[in-house]
């Protein structure tokens, strides 16, 4: 499993980069592998609200239909578009072309509240 160690992470499994004033949001490998192959995301519109632990919208593969949910509380900025046509890059590259929304955070702080690395690491050998 590939766990960046800049990104802070959920127990739900997403994770979140600080990105200038946006924090970019998507689902971890653990998650991604979990799922099996992506066939469907769902996502929010920009300008909608997230609050964090809220789900925000579905990641729907062959095994199942799984919410997603907002690590902080916010704005959403910007949408991954593409996804909706190419859902399998969650599979493909989860951290990177497989990113979900980009959430203007509403309190900073939320994201410092996060698992870290090694926190997450540990709660996914549990999982297993």
């Amino acid at each position: 499993m590939n766990f960046p160690d800049d990104l802070k992470y959920t127990r739900e499994h997403e994770w979140a980069r600080q990105k200038g004033a946006k924090v970019l949001v998507g689902i971890t490998d653990f998650a991604q592998d979990q799922l099996g192959d992506v066939v469907y995301v769902e996502l929010p519109a920009v300008g909608d609200e997230v609050k964090k632990g809220e789900s925000f919208g579905v990641v729907e593969s062959t095994k199942a239909v799984s919410e997603l949910f907002a690590p902080v509380s916010g704005k959403v900025v910007e949408v991954n578009d593409p996804l909706v046509e190419a859902p399998e890059a969650v599979n493909e590259d989860p951290y990177e072309e497989g990113w979900m929304i980009a959430i203007e955070p509403a309190d900073p702080k939320e994201l410092a509240e996060l698992l870290d690395v090694k926190t997450y690491a540990a709660f996914v050998a549990e999982q297993e």
